[in-house]
């Protein structure tokens, strides 16, 4: 049984965000019940790459779920959503503000029935303010967040992050908000209506900015792969790729120095504390990486170890799933996939000392739960169901 076993979520949000939260409930025990457009679904399932004709990419955000496929245009399928949402504990969507309200599915439709209700409403910009209303993507808020313009080389242009990480983390801080509201409710009985924006998520998470901004009056510029304020802490070149190294401390650079066949670097003035080595962060990187090019990055990694040096290699994502560490943690797990064959997954990463994560599950089938759900659950007859299906309502 996993840790959230017994809790029952309605998931109305589609894409990223809201689906990547939900699925980290889902990897722990608690039941998903995706609500999906009849026809189409969600939209992810549109998105490359594609497998057979599949996405992987909405396999693997929609991990171990059921799929329920409501109209929610017609109050009928309102009605049925209302019915879930009574023997729910959570619902999360990802609407634009004021849609969930016209489709009759917002907080308090839902919570008037069932006040014990934790609503999640993820959204770009939020509830309110002058924004709230503006369609958002991971790209936007990127780009208004202020991460881009901190990301990439400072002669170059603003830059993306590599991963759709605006989406990603605002769907962790929404599962943290809703476990947050449940442990809430579990003291005063109560449920809770969250209002999650992703622009919001994007900029509490930006702390050593935030201070560089708060300490200086000015915004902080792209530095690269060196960190804003520490040196030497970048990825340096060598013989076969490259390899990132941390010298946190005046201490740790005195044994860097001699690493690198450099120890009096170490009593050089223009090196001497960490506030000279970040003025000359350009002079002290050439000095470097003319002792790491000459070594291959495994041999350039040992040589920092061997003096307590932080240091890896540079990895890409082929490398760091199919890396001996990843294996030993059991990162990836292979579930077998009708399309597919076997599917690769990646859960929420955490591991508990008591107990275990139920074994995960493929992504449903496009309505693939309509009769478990809406028969079994709801009590709706095999007539019923496929005269709803019959016109358009599922």
């Amino acid at each position: 049984m996993g840790q959230l076993d017994g809790l029952r979520v309605i998931d109305l949000s589609r894409v990223l965000s809201g689906p990547f939260c939900t699925a980290l409930l889902a990897d722990l025990g608690a039941e998903v019940i995706k609500i999906e457009s009849p026809g189409g679904g969600d939209d992810s399932r549109r998105f490359g790459p594609f497998v057979q004709g599949e996405s992987v990419y909405f396999a693997l955000i929609n991990r171990n779920k059921k799929s329920v496929t409501l109209n929610l245009r017609d109050p009928r399928a309102q009605a049925l959503v209302a019915a879930l949402a009574r023997g729910a504990d959570v619902v999360v969507e990802n609407f634009r503000p004021g849609v969930a309200k016209r489709l009759g599915c917002d907080y308090a439709a839902l919570s008037a029935a069932n006040p014990r209700l934790v609503y999640l409403s993820i959204s770009g910009f939020g509830q309110s303010g002058p924004k709230s209303g503006w369609p958002a993507y991971d790209l936007i808020i990127q780009a208004m967040s202020g991460v881009m313009s901190i990301t990439g080389q400072p002669d170059g242009p603003p830059t993306a992050l590599g991963e759709s990480l605006a989406d990603l983390w605002t769907g962790l801080f929404g599962s943290w908000a809703v476990l947050a509201a449940l442990t809430a409710r579990s003291r005063t009985g109560c449920g809770e209506h969250v209002d999650l924006a992703m622009f919001d998520a994007m900029l509490a998470l930006q702390l050593t900015g935030l201070a560089q901004l708060q300490a200086s009056g000015q915004a902080p510029t792209r530095v690269g792969n060196r960190h804003p304020v520490t040196t030497p802490v970048d990825a340096f070149a060598t013989r076969d790729g490259h390899v990132a190294i941390v010298v946190p401390s005046d201490a740790q650079f005195t044994r860097f120095a001699t690493v690198i066949g450099e120890p009096a670097l170490a009593e050089d003035p223009r090196f001497r504390d960490n506030a000279s080595r970040r003025e000359r962060h350009a002079e002290l990187k050439a000095i470097i990486e003319s002792w790491s090019r000459g070594l291959t990055a495994v041999e350039a990694v040992a040589a920092c170890h061997a003096a307590e040096i932080p240091a890896g290699p540079v990895w890409d994502l082929a490398q760091a799933a199919g890396s001996d560490q990843s294996t030993a943690r059991a990162l990836v797990e292979r579930v077998a996939h009708p399309v597919f064959g076997a599917l690769d997954l990646v859960r929420q990463p955490a591991k508990f000392a008591r107990g275990t994560a139920p074994a995960p599950a493929r992504e449903p089938r496009l309505g693939e739960h309509n009769d478990e759900v809406l028969g079994r659950r709801l009590g709706l007859s095999a007539a019923e169901i496929e005269r709803l299906q019959g016109e358009g309502v599922i």
